[in-house]
């Protein structure tokens, strides 16, 4: 929804912490007032950041993870209603990558992505599915390099526990976990909360669809806040004399909708956005809720819609709100000890929010496939404060990129360091990026899909459709190239290389001739290398 920016919320006057974050960021920021304009990461800066220090520490590192966030949802991307000033001020810092895409659209396959830094295609994780991890994970590259490695919150949702995907401290808080240590906590502050998914559910709220309503308890309870103070706790309790990695891991803005009650009244009080519509859908046959598919397929409309994204917005500006303070914290305790810092902001997945008549996820389109992806760092890391790339980056990109940062050895992985983009060099990430979803909520749900950044072809394997797509042009992938005649060429070349690309797997979907529909695809198998 890249959008003209809407008139902006007036500031809350009772906003010290992150006041106190932005005025910092301001300062880094003053000289670079136009470097934030958009750039390819092959022309990215005007002149490449300063060299980092030749002996600079390793960096503390913090990595932010909200969960199900849309890559458009930042006011540094003129969103016309979302406000982001802790994470537009991270972006001015550092780099900003606008075309990042999760390989796989759900909260298993990505993060099993995002820890061992491999394609599915190469892990054999195609969909919705677990299977034990065999290789380093990013924690265990980064502890075995002498770091101290913690989580707070949303566990990985993987096979092991959070220990044995290498994190040495772990404070769990998923929301949707009865026995863990923000549930302990929360029924004991609220008694009234017996069984958090029972709660929920008593509320109006759902763990995965569009019912949205305000946090009916203290706000200093919302899962939200609550994983921003442990991650603050953590923090200042940390030994002082080693590295540390730490990822806060919060389960907003992923259903449940129920942010606190004047981030959700400010929502609904706006002129929000209409959901994207393309022109390749058939509305008639979309059913308004409950929908179909397990509420994916759905239309979202009048209040219900509204609600749906005030619940939504609200939660993203709350816990922009709420990681102010822990990361000028953050800052402080690594110049107070003498280290470089790096912080991280990305997501597993996005949230389709009404577009083209879907909600949840597992799709290719924009809403669910493209997500936030910034780094920013201290000034001994070199990094070019503002740089913007448009090349195609993914999730298992972080791994090499904090392997390098950090000194440390990386195993064989599908990711690219993105060191040299970071630090205003010109350099060819790579020339597309494909991912894929098997059938989660339906057959006709699968997907493959290519993108360099410019253009995007979907080809869905249950029955052939395809959809090809010029982000430029068309960021809210409302018009179908592949419908038009004018583009048969450019459709060709993309077709032409989906058949390169699938023609290793063991499914069928190509035989290295032409894309071959109606073959079985599971959400685990083998793994093949391109």
């Amino acid at each position: 929804m890249e959008l003209p920016v809407g008139t902006s919320f007036e500031q809350s006057a009772s906003r010290p912490t992150r006041r106190k974050f932005l005025q910092a960021s301001a300062v880094a920021a003053g000289a670079m007032a136009g470097a934030a304009r958009a750039r390819s990461a092959e022309t990215d800066t005007k002149k490449p950041a300063d060299a980092p220090a030749a002996k600079a520490p390793r960096p503390d590192i913090l990595f932010l993870m909200p969960d199900q966030m849309r890559g458009d949802c930042l006011s540094i991307l003129n969103h016309p209603v979302v406000r982001t000033p802790t994470v537009d001020g991270l972006a001015r810092r550092g780099g900003l990558f606008r075309r990042a895409y999760t390989t796989v659209a759900s909260c298993i396959p990505a993060r099993f992505g995002l820890l061992t830094g491999l394609f599915p295609q190469t892990s054999g994780v195609v969909g919705f599915r677990a299977k034990p991890i065999t290789t380093p994970t990013m924690p265990q590259v980064l502890a075995a390099a002498g770091y101290a490695t913690a989580l707070v919150g949303r566990e990985m949702h993987q096979i092991a526990g959070p220990e044995k995907l290498g994190y040495q401290q772990a404070i769990r808080g998923s929301t949707y976990v009865g026995n863990d240590d923000y549930a302990a906590e929360l029924r004991q502050a609220a008694p009234q909360v017996k069984d958090i998914r029972q709660w929920v559910a008593s509320i109006g709220a759902n763990y995965n669809l569009w019912p949205a309503t305000p946090w009916p308890l203290d706000d200093a309870l919302h899962p939200t806040a609550w994983v921003a103070s442990k991650a603050r706790k953590l923090l200042a309790e940390a030994a002082p004399d080693k590295p540390l990695f730490l990822t806060a891991s919060f389960y907003a803005p992923h259903p449940p909708l129920f942010p606190p009650k004047k981030y959700f009244e400010a929502y609904l009080g706006r002129d929000l956005p209409a959901p994207a519509r393309g022109d390749w859908v058939d509305y008639a046959s979309i059913k308004p809720p409950p929908g179909a598919d397990g509420g994916h397929r759905v239309l979202l409309e009048g209040d219900t819609l509204r609600r749906a994204q005030a619940g939504y917005f609200g939660l993203i500006e709350h816990l922009d709100d709420q990681i102010a303070p822990l990361i000028s914290e953050f800052i402080a305790r690594s110049e107070k000890a003498g280290r470089s810092w790096l912080i991280v902001f990305s997501t597993d997945h996005g949230e389709m929010l009404g577009d083209h008549g879907y909600f949840r996820k597992c799709e290719p389109f924009e809403g669910s496939a493209n997500i936030p992806f910034l780094l920013a760092g201290s000034k001994e890391l070199g990094f070019a404060p503002g740089m913007r790339c448009d090349r195609p980056v993914c999730l298992e990109d972080l791994l090499p990129t904090l392997a390098e940062l950090a000194g440390a050895n990386c195993p064989a992985v599908d990711g690219v360091s993105l060191v040299p983009a970071l630090r205003g060099q010109k350099q060819v990430i790579r020339e597309q990026l494909h991912f894929e979803h098997a059938p989660c909520y339906s057959r006709d749900q699968a997907y493959h899909a290519l993108t360099d950044g410019r253009h995007k072809y979907v080809w869905r394997p249950t029955d052939g459709r395809e959809r090809l797509f010029d982000l430029q042009s068309d960021p809210r992938e409302e018009h179908n190239l592949a419908a038009d005649p004018a583009a048969a060429k450019l459709l060709e070349t993309w077709r032409s290389r989906m058949v390169r690309r699938l023609a290793p797997r063991p499914e069928g979907f190509s035989d290295g001739k032409q894309l071959i529909p109606g073959r079985p695809y599971k959400p685990l198998m083998a793994g093949v290398r391109a």
